[in-house]
């Protein structure tokens, strides 16, 4: 983890600008094209969600700026963010995951399983680990939504929320509707847009 300093960092004004807002998210919704990873998915009877959750976590532990959290006062990048999705139960219920984040899928998702094992025992809703080196993300794959906004508790936050929604058919791709909301104290438009070509490209692999 590495210490910003805000002295000699070039976002200070835009921090502390948007630093004193009520709430400082903003949000985008924008379509990405899954049909590799889909098919991919279903050849070799493999989670999607699984593989498209890691071709996401790629891509935002290649972009620093999806790597800040403000901690006690301070701005602090972390080395390695990790993925605390929502895991749906047989009774329509949800637990917070916290799925350590590896290059490797085979890797990835054998954690992935993991904690999909250990919500489906229990009736927690929060994991052991639950700290701010983390995106928070959820699917709905019910619903091919045109906009996302999720809860904010009214403290200071700074962890990425993502939403993933339904996937449609259109002419011969499958494409998925992608929310994403950042604390702009942090992240411009610039890095989510940087995100998402970092996201397709992992997809299209």
């Amino acid at each position: 983890m590495k210490l910003i300093d805000l002295n000699t960092w070039n976002r200070k004004a835009l921090y502390h600008h948007f630093s004193t807002f009520k709430d400082p998210y903003f949000g985008i919704t924008a379509q990405v094209n899954v049909s590799r990873a889909y098919l991919f998915s279903k050849k070799n009877k493999i989670s999607f969600f699984a593989r498209y959750l890691h071709d996401c976590m790629k891509a935002i532990n290649t972009i620093d700026n999806l790597k800040l959290r403000i901690q006690d006062g301070q701005v602090v990048m972390f080395d390695v963010i990790n993925a605390s999705a929502t895991i749906s139960r047989k009774d329509n219920t949800f637990g917070f995951s916290f799925i350590d984040y590896d290059e490797s899928f085979s890797k990835f998702k054998k954690n992935f399983e993991s904690e999909k094992k250990r919500i489906h025992q229990s009736d927690e809703l929060f994991p052991s680990n639950n700290g701010l080196d983390c995106i928070h993300c959820s699917a709905l794959p019910w619903i091919n939504f045109t906009g996302h906004k999720e809860p904010v508790s009214g403290k200071q936050e700074s962890i990425p929320k993502l939403s993933f929604g339904k996937v449609v058919k259109n002419d011969h791709d499958m494409m998925m509707r992608v929310g994403i909301q950042v604390n702009h104290a942090l992240v411009d438009g610039y890095h989510v847009g940087l995100f998402f070509e970092k996201f397709q490209e992992n997809l299209d692999k």
